[in-house]
């Protein structure tokens, strides 16, 4: 199986599969595992990529261990809510796992682009662009991870409230007051560091 694209940026719920191929991975099909994995790898790859701060070493471990639960736990998948908000769980528990596990794991050394605006016209466009997703990057690093989550499934997933609270096993208030103490900490960082980098 190819590995996940490191460009590819898409919404998982637009990748929903069908209940048959979700049937047949219950039965323990190899081709509709690899189906299920072609579908969501890059989805999954990229929440995690933001997850550990652009570090891909860790978005690769964080999919493949989501992949492997995935596998080991599909048949207590009872259908209940849409597959990719499963999923999402799934892969969230993954990362914040892992975010305890490797506490002491550096940072890439490149930060993540979080923008992705069309060409630019100029090098030094370029470069302002650069500083500004760098900018973002470092904030959102800094977060705690139960308050980057839930921006990460907001921003880049553009999951509603009750999405995110099934992702992450707590109620839509505890999302909307996580999101709140999220915005007002990224603001205070962001504002900090556009002071620093006058």
């Amino acid at each position: 199986m190819e590995g996940p694209s490191k460009d590819t940026v898409v919404s998982l719920s637009d990748r929903e599969i069908s209940p048959e191929i979700i049937d047949s991975c219950r039965r323990g099909d190899r081709e509709a595992f690899r189906a299920l994995y072609e579908a969501y790898k890059d989805k999954v790859y990229s929440i995690a990529l933001y997850f550990f701060h652009g570090d891909t070493g860790a978005a690769s471990d964080a999919t493949q261990q989501t992949f492997l639960k995935l596998m080991t736990n599909i048949k207590s998948f009872r259908g209940d809510s849409e597959f990719s908000t499963w999923l999402h769980r799934m892969a969230v528990n993954t990362c914040m796992d892992g975010s305890r596990k490797n506490k002491s794991r550096e940072r890439s050394e490149e930060p993540l682009e979080l923008v992705r605006i069309g060409e630019p016209a100029s090098h030094d466009e370029d470069l302002a662009r650069r500083q500004v997703a760098s900018r973002i990057q470092a904030a959102l690093s800094s977060l705690p991870p139960k308050l980057r989550m839930p921006i990460l499934l907001r921003y880049f997933e553009d999951l509603s409230y009750i999405e995110m609270a099934k992702a992450l096993h707590c109620s839509a208030g505890t999302v909307a007051s996580r999101l709140n103490t999220g915005h007002k900490l990224l603001a205070e960082k962001l504002a900090k560091l556009r002071g620093m980098g006058r």
